[in-house]
């Protein structure tokens, strides 16, 4: 398998289409960001910091892609990955989230997934260490002293039967039985503080601060073996994972090849009101321009700089235009690229071909409970058809109206199941039936599809 980082652009559009139907054009300019990222690694050390990356701008109707195609993204590329809506924040000095916090939150990701892959590299470790430490519950070991005053039969006693104990375990046969446990006891109940900036943004861990001022207090505890396994497991990888190298893996990780996704950016363009402070609109543009542009900012676990961090933003501009964004900010985004509106063919190959469809997905529900469901290749593409229809008719929700139109459609069969039946056979005749009265009623339509 190629390497993550390794892919050509050719490659990472092949990966986009196994998820992604048609916008050829959007997947061709990420799969070029994504493989600029490696570029610039490789690039000479003296021009390296001068890379900046491509910010790009999507423009197209929900449910077109948009977010997908930057979701696939990011995990293709094992980058951190964060999707915000731009009309969350608000400017700063009002309440509400400042822009700062995605990056935060961005950062909080990367730790969660620096710490998941340096805890599966230990995993067997803290295996064999879970297994050492319920030994020790089910047979406590001789206190030094005693062991050799007795001798070496009782030591070659001890590790005869302790071996025997740890095949029993090993295979599984003790994972109910009961054994007693220190537990940690939280002396304090957990304190929640609001602030109008929020305590994370000074780089403050109050819990960490106070746990550390009174010694922990230890609860005896019954539980089973297979309850026991699991705590102490946690607490095993928690000791073999250093969290140092966590932190600085994951901050360099963030600030190197951390993606993030400003969606509803269209939210906040408009004209500038002519009374009062413009908290919602503009104010937020120029809030979020200098993290766009490149700026440090302090999180709780230590600094981080977002010059090449890639910003990836979209809306659907119905009501505005990415002109009327501030200048600056339209010159951070200089890739645009505009996601076209899904047509019945689209939505017939939506429904069948990528690895997620729609109908495999349906197929899965109803496979558990042992019926297979089959759908007409018409049937499929009267699906369509009405998917396109109603979205003309009505607004346009790209292809998230398939899963209405899904829903409706199956409603009664999923209801009824289990009823004995092994196959249910989905035709373009039962899906008129389910749905023609519903699609020519317009206002019905409004209110059901």
């Amino acid at each position: 398998m190629i390497s993550k980082d390794l892919r050509t652009p050719k490659e990472i559009v092949a990966h986009l289409d196994k998820y992604i139907i048609g916008q050829d054009k959007a997947k061709k300019y990420v799969a070029i960001a994504l493989r600029n990222r490696w570029r610039r690694r490789a690039a000479a050390e003296v021009i390296r910091r001068e890379i900046i990356p491509n910010n790009i701008l999507m423009i197209g109707p929900t449910g077109v892609g948009k977010t997908e195609i930057a979701r696939r993204l990011a995990e293709l590329a094992g980058a951190p990955f964060l999707k915000v809506e731009a009309s969350k924040f608000t400017e700063v000095g009002y309440v509400g989230r400042d822009v700062e916090s995605m990056v935060r939150d961005l950062v909080d990701i990367a730790v969660n997934m620096v710490k998941q892959e340096k805890s599966e590299l230990v995993q067997d470790k803290a295996k064999e260490n879970v297994n050492e430490r319920l030994l020790d519950l089910l047979l406590p070991p001789s206190p030094k002293s005693k062991a050799l005053e007795s001798g070496n039969d009782n030591e070659v006693k001890m590790n005869d039967t302790r071996e025997k104990l740890r095949e029993k375990l090993l295979a599984g046969d003790w994972e109910e039985r009961i054994v007693e446990m220190d537990m940690p006891q939280e002396r304090f109940p957990i304190v929640e503080i609001f602030s109008p900036m929020g305590m994370e943004e000074l780089g403050i861990n109050f819990q960490e601060m106070f746990s550390g001022l009174v010694p922990k207090k230890t609860k005896r505890r019954k539980m089973t073996i297979g309850e026991a396994r699991k705590l102490l497991y946690s607490e095993e990888l928690y000791k073999l994972v250093n969290m140092d190298d966590v932190i600085a893996d994951a901050l360099e990780r963030a600030q190197e090849s951390g993606i993030i996704f400003v969606d509803e950016i269209d939210k906040i363009v408009g004209e500038k009101t002519k009374i009062g402070p413009d908290v919602s609109r503009e104010g937020v543009q120029r809030d979020i321009l200098p993290i766009v542009e490149g700026s440090a900012v302090m999180t709780k676990y230590g600094m981080v700089t977002t010059e090449h961090v890639l910003f990836i933003a979209a809306g659907a501009f119905h009501s505005s235009k990415p002109s009327d964004l501030i200048p600056e900010l339209q010159g951070r985004f200089p890739i645009r690229v505009e996601l076209e509106s899904l047509t019945a063919a689209d939505f017939v190959r939506i429904l069948s071909e990528p690895k997620n469809a729609l109908i495999k997905q349906y197929m899965a529900l109803m496979a558990s409970e042992d019926v297979k469901l089959n759908f007409t290749e018409n049937a499929l593409k009267r699906i369509a058809q009405i998917a396109e229809q109603v979205n003309n008719n009505t607004e346009n929700i790209g292809a998230r109206r398939l899963h209405t139109i899904m829903t409706t459609l199956l409603e009664e069969i999923m209801f009824d199941c289990p009823n004995g039946k092994k196959t249910i056979k989905i035709t373009q005749e039962l899906v008129n039936k389910r749905l023609k009265g519903i699609v020519s009623n317009e206002d019905l339509s409004r209110y059901i599809l």
